[in-house]
């Protein structure tokens, strides 16, 4: 059975604790991904102007059995996009590229450009400019919550220093043997909600014995573990998959990992190798 929990935002809204990721699912396979995933019980859709399927994401949201309110969608604004224009432009150009009349969830999807994710330059002042944009979407009606992603604690208290609306989620890299506490109780502590992107690590988790082994405990399946263990730290749980079958398992969470083994989970050395995902900014930084 999916895990049918929520959390509630700062502003009311609630947001489903399990969401199905669809980095990697190509456009003309993902109305289908999406139709899959919400017939397995799955609310939460997550996509990106980046990951070039808002189209096919916005089609399996027309065209499911559920009504559009029953869904919440998650969009971002392209780390590229670093003016106000370009994202007040954007913002309109995936409502229209989806087909919908609001997103549940826009957000910043990195810092920096890609090609500069985590070098010396922070946008700053950028930021600020693509965050009232978000805001401006926000108080128009266009999108129900704001939000950003891969941002470090000195990114976020700068859009708090003088925001209009503070960011109610930050989507982040987050799994076991990558766990940045401190950012984390950083969010927590200002009322962001944290989500997980990756909570499997692109299948790297799988192959650690440690791991394995405690799945085994469990229970559950490794994957199910992994996912479980997001969600225990008080976080959204977005693994990606355009398989019906892996996305009834990861759903099926249903367990309580014990205290001396979260910190175990936690404890755990980093993996060194995301294997061919390395070549992506977030995993290699």
């Amino acid at each position: 059975m999916i895990l049918q929990e929520c959390y509630t935002l700062p502003n009311g809204v609630t947001i489903p604790k399990l969401g199905l990721g669809t980095w990697f699912i190509e456009d003309d396979k993902a109305a289908q991904a999406v139709r899959d995933a919400v017939e397995a019980g799955y609310r939460l859709i997550d996509t990106a102007q980046a990951y070039g399927n808002e189209r096919g994401v916005g089609e399996g949201v027309r065209t499911c059995e559920l009504p559009r309110e029953d869904l919440f969608v998650t969009s971002k604004v392209a780390a590229e996009a670093k003016t106000y224009v370009a994202a007040a432009r954007s913002i309109d150009e995936t409502l229209e590229k989806m087909g919908l009349d609001y997103l549940d969830l826009m957000i910043i999807h990195s810092p920096q450009p890609w090609a500069e994710f985590r070098e010396a330059n922070r946008y700053f002042a950028e930021n600020k400019e693509v965050w009232r944009a978000l805001e401006d979407a926000y108080a128009a009606g266009k999108l129900r919550a704001i939000g950003v992603s891969n941002f470090l604690q000195d990114d976020l208290e700068n859009l708090l220093a003088d925001c209009r609306i503070k960011p109610m989620v930050n989507q982040i890299l987050l799994h076991i043997t990558n766990t940045d506490r401190k950012l984390l109780d950083f969010c927590q502590e200002q009322g962001i909600l944290v989500e997980a992107y990756s909570p499997i690590a692109h299948g790297e988790t799988l192959k650690n014995p440690a791991i394995t082994q405690m799945a085994r405990k469990y229970g559950v399946t490794p994957a199910q573990l992994c996912i479980r263990y997001v969600l225990q730290l008080g976080t959204v749980a977005l693994p990606k998959t355009a398989n019906p079958d892996h996305m009834r398992d990861n759903g099926a969470v249903d367990i309580r990992i014990s205290p001396e083994d979260m910190q175990a989970l936690e404890a755990m050395e980093k993996i060194e190798s995301y294997g061919e995902f390395d070549v992506f900014p977030v995993f290699n930084k």
